[in-house]
């Protein structure tokens, strides 16, 4: 792995971790009334565009971490769905 690699996977890892405290805690209060719909969809929508853009350029540390904080946000807009 060359050095700009370690710099995408660390930065993709960061910004993922970011999220964890966020989905544990709507999953562990089932309520994300605070989370604007909106942002949810455009986050999600925008993680998508660049988990496609990662796999046009074949590029592993942009496929893993979008396609996990996608996961990420899905789980907090399904809670937000479901709690109304």
């Amino acid at each position: 792995m060359d050095a700009t690699m370690l710099i995408g996977f660390s930065a993709g890892l960061l910004t993922t971790v970011s999220f964890f405290p966020q989905v544990v805690r709507t999953l562990r209060t089932r309520s994300a009334h605070d989370f604007s719909a909106l942002m949810l969809f455009l986050l999600f929508t925008g993680l998508t565009l660049w988990l496609v853009y990662g796999l046009l350029r074949d590029d592993a540390a942009i496929v893993a971490t979008n396609g996990v904080t996608a996961a990420l946000v899905a789980v907090i807009g399904g809670v937000k769905v479901r709690s109304g």
